[in-house]
């Protein structure tokens, strides 16, 4: 009896103390977290939807769109929701590959994460947004998931606007394009005063990457209110995205398209020919009129996602790289269109502007012969006629002495170096500071960079100068054995600013570089005002309502080093080079007595290649309103392949035909536009 007693004490004891745990805990659920209980019971039952803002147009300086926005239903997946699921989902996206007339292994596909030895499509974004899978379904597609919406938990279909080219592949690398952003990116950013949705696509190239911050907007939110099947019961509250601002550029979309046919014929007209570029530019300003490269590619392409072919298509050196802007990432030798800073260097080291200069077939270099054109000498030249005719050995022999007066071999403790500083003076040898991603500097070699050159590559010259090129030796042994000799000069005095190199500067040869921005640039400042500008493509930033947020200048680098006179002593002799001198054959039939051009011809030796094609021009020569630079890699002769390519696209600017007629000008009033269109309030441009 007494046990039995005891028996019930310990069970009245542990009875009374479950009863009290539960009252703590009660009072600790209801009163202490609480509140925290009660957002968690709402957040069932609500979901927040991030509403992507449009992003803002890309106008033309007449406001014609290169890029802008089209509506399409498009169906996104939460891949974060399907793995929640039996068998990841797998049910679902059967059904929805029914719906959607795919192969569920292809939707499979688009949703998989992007990384090392992932094929595309795949999904190169945050894991924690939804995926488009298909990007251009009908109504009655959509019209199945969202009715249905039990059997397509995760799977939305709603109307997005996407990105449309009204110029197909016209200035692809200038526009670039757009891709999803990454969870990464979105970590990064997460301190930033830039607003970030798990749905935003990101500019990754061209203008969309530069102006992504203003062309982007910032996203609203929708709260919904869902039942416990997730549709859809009404909208708790909703804060409207803020559309991207639009970005009205200085490009022309008909001289554009005028440059890119140029362009195209050009590279059909020289068979070896492997890429080309050309740029336009306003010559009072340097504002960007077009910018072209080829080959090209729709960047449409990236809508909806790329495949793996496509994309590999797009950095393939076979398809020569379409990806790549030549125009500002391609750097190549200049040839005889550098002659301009040469000039402009022996003025400034004091060679007469008036003097007279020899003109021989060919000119001693310190031990070696370096030859004019053909070996043809061209007797006594002033050097406005030097220019006008492409004489070489005059600055072969100017150069020759300015390294000697350095020193030579022997380089004094302070060397003058004029042309390397006159060619860094007219912006060569560092970035234009356009506006665009991934702009390349370019070269300008000098005694400095000869010993960085040499203590960088001195390890493996001295190892190549013992073993050779065996790999190069199996299919042209001739080359190996010019390799190795090379290998062993430098090993020795690869440090040495040799006489030769210096010559080769001169004619823009050797190890110098240049992209076709860069000439430009300098052309520009050279027949302009003799300031140096960084050349701009993009002109204003506007608010839909056309409220005008910010004009964007192209900001003054510096003034070319040389006097007013001097500069239009050299444009005196290059406004002869299209009538007189070495493009007078391109030009034929073009009505100079209506549009004067003026420019230099450049034909770049490559060793294994054909020549560089080359012509840097403006017009008219009185009072220049337009640069027009073209490249044509392996094109050959700079009057046989770039400068006919320059004339379609004077022509096309101005409205003539080859044979000197008339026909619909790309810009009716001749000159660039002086001022960015305005925008109405209802978004239309006024005309």
């Amino acid at each position: 009896m007494i046990r039995m007693r005891g028996r019930l004490v310990v069970l009245q004891v542990l009875v009374v103390s479950l009863l009290a745990l539960l009252a703590v805990r009660l009072w600790q659920v209801q009163v202490v977290r609480g509140d925290e209980f009660v957002v968690a019971a709402t957040e069932t039952r609500t979901r927040d939807v991030v509403v992507p803002a449009v992003r803002g147009q890309i106008l033309d300086a007449a406001g014609r769109p290169l890029v802008r926005n089209r509506t399409r239903l498009v169906v996104s997946v939460d891949r974060t929701s399907l793995n929640r699921m039996e068998g990841n989902g797998r049910g679902v996206l059967q059904r929805l590959a029914t719906v959607l007339d795919r192969r569920p292994a292809d939707l499979r596909e688009r949703i998989r994460a992007c990384g090392p030895g992932v094929p595309r499509p795949c999904w190169p974004g945050s894991p924690y947004q939804p995926i488009p899978i298909d990007d251009n379904v009908t109504t009655r597609e959509a019209l199945q998931i969202l009715e249905r919406q039990e059997e397509f938990p995760g799977v939305t279909a709603e109307v997005q606007a996407v990105r449309e080219y009204p110029g197909s592949s016209a200035g692809a690398q200038a526009l670039g394009y757009l891709q999803p952003i990454t969870q990464a990116e979105m970590d990064r950013r997460a301190g930033s005063k830039a607003v970030f949705s798990g749905v935003d696509l990101v500019g990754r190239d061209g203008l969309e990457s530069v102006y992504d911050s203003a062309l982007r907007g910032v996203p609203g939110i929708r709260r919904m209110q869902v039942d416990r099947l997730g549709k859809v019961i009404g909208v708790e509250r909703q804060v409207p995205p803020t559309p991207g601002d639009t970005l009205i550029t200085s490009i022309d979309a008909k001289v554009q398209a005028v440059t890119e046919k140029a362009l195209a014929e050009a590279m059909k007209s020289a068979p070896t020919a492997d890429g080309a570029a050309a740029v336009v530019l306003d010559a009072r300003t340097s504002r960007v009129i077009a910018l072209a490269s080829a080959p090209t590619y729709n960047p449409a392409i990236w809508t909806g996602g790329i495949s793996e072919v496509a994309y590999q298509r797009l950095l393939s050196g076979k398809t020569g790289k379409p990806l790549v802007s030549r125009a500002i990432k391609g750097e190549f030798a200049p040839g005889s269109t550098f002659k301009v800073s040469s000039v402009a260097a022996m003025l400034k080291d004091g060679y007469p502007l008036n003097g007279q200069y020899d003109c021989p077939g060919s000119f001693m270099v310190g031990s070696r012969p370096f030859n004019n054109f053909r070996g043809i000498g061209l007797g006594t030249l002033t050097l406005h006629t030097a220019l006008v005719k492409s004489c070489d050995t005059i600055f072969y022999k100017a150069a020759y002495e300015q390294w000697l007066r350095d020193g030579g071999l022997k380089p004094k403790a302070k060397t003058k170096e004029p042309m390397a500083n006159m060619a860094r003076a007219f912006g060569f040898g560092s970035p234009t500071g356009v506006d665009l991603p991934g702009e390349s500097a370019g070269r300008i070699p000098d005694r400095h960079w000869k010993k960085d050159l040499w203590s960088a590559t001195k390890a493996d010259n001295c190892k190549r100068a013992k073993t050779g090129y065996p790999d190069v030796a199996r299919s042209d042994p001739s080359r190996a054995a010019f390799l190795k000799q090379l290998a062993y000069e430098n090993c020795l005095e690869g440090y040495q600013w040799r006489p030769g190199d210096a010559a080769n500067f001169s004619i823009g040869q050797g190890d110098v570089l240049v992209t076709p921005l860069q000439l430009a640039a300098a052309y520009a400042a050279l027949v302009g005002d003799g300031r140096l500008r960084s050349p701009r493509l993009g002109w204003a930033l506007v608010r839909p309502d056309g409220t005008m947020v910010k004009e964007i200048k192209t900001p003054v680098v510096r003034r070319l080093p040389i006097s007013a006179k001097e500069r239009a002593y050299i444009k005196g002799a290059l406004s002869e080079v299209a009538s007189d001198g070495t493009a007078a054959g391109a030009f034929v039939g073009f009505p100079m007595d209506k549009v004067k051009i003026g420019g230099k011809t450049g034909t770049a030796e490559v060793y294994g290649k054909a020549d560089t094609s080359w012509f840097a021009s403006f017009a008219p020569t009185d009072k220049p309103r337009f640069v027009v630079v073209v490249m044509v890699s392996q094109g050959g002769m700079g009057a046989q392949t770039a400068a006919p390519a320059a004339r379609k696209i004077y022509e096309g600017i101005y409205g003539f035909t080859p044979t000197g007629g008339k026909a619909p000008a790309a810009l009716p009033a001749h000159r660039p536009a002086s001022e960015p269109p305005m925008i109405k309030r209802d978004g239309t441009v006024a005309r």
